[in-house]
């Protein structure tokens, strides 16, 4: 018998095992195909709660562990959104369903151009799509009311702090690269406050003026 999951609800199952509990976040997951966002020969894997290769030596982010880092943001579905790592754009478009909208920052041109074509391929339309430097945020479009940082480093970097709204939340693993512990913060009047730890995990180094040196492989 062929135990491999099929279906979003297969994925919400996994995510609900996993400690996820938001409605309409388990909502959004089953309305988003995940298979639009994976690379073609990686479709058997969409509803596995797996991470997934998308080239480049990346990596999507584990379904169940993007959807405790979207959870820690608490979202209502008013809030104007920033995203550090489109990937491609699984978590931009539950992001897009619960939020008012978001803008997301991909360093690689090629992933974000992926990401841009799933994106419009599944009607998401409340999306700003940059390419860049996610370490330092997109100022023109500040202040946000809630950022997900989808990449590593020891701490916040200050322009994404800068950016937060007081009384919003960011999500960031706080670590080196490769072993982290996923943390959800809150913007107070002192400065950023830690909510709690969310998981452990292993992410890829964020990369930039802020972040870590540029790898500049893959960044054509």
């Amino acid at each position: 018998m062929n135990s491999v999951p099929r279906g979003p609800d297969d994925l919400v199952r996994a995510l609900t095992a996993a400690g996820v509990g938001d409605e309409r976040l388990l909502a959004a997951v089953r309305a988003t195909p995940r298979t639009g966002f994976v690379p073609a020969d990686q479709t058997a894997a969409a509803y596995r709660d797996v991470p997934v290769a998308i080239g480049q030596g990346q990596v999507t982010t584990q379904p169940s562990l993007s959807a405790l880092m979207i959870e820690g943001l608490a979202l209502d579905g008013c809030e104007h959104v920033l995203e550090v790592g489109t990937g491609l754009g699984f978590q931009t478009a539950l992001l897009a369903r619960l939020a008012a909208d978001v803008v997301s920052i991909e360093l690689r041109p090629d992933t974000a151009r992926r990401a841009r074509v799933n994106l419009a391929r599944q009607g998401v339309r409340n999306v700003e799509l940059r390419i860049g430097d996610g370490s330092g945020g997109v100022p023109d479009l500040a202040p946000y009311d809630a950022v997900l940082v989808s990449a590593a480093f020891p701490e916040v970097p200050a322009p994404l702090v800068a950016q937060l709204r007081p009384g919003g939340r960011l999500v960031q693993p706080i670590g080196p690269g490769g072993h982290e512990q996923v943390v959800c913060f809150e913007r107070t009047a002192a400065g950023l406050a830690q909510v709690r730890v969310l998981a452990s995990a292993c992410f890829v180094r964020l990369q930039g003026r802020y972040g870590f040196p540029p790898d500049a492989a893959g960044l054509r």
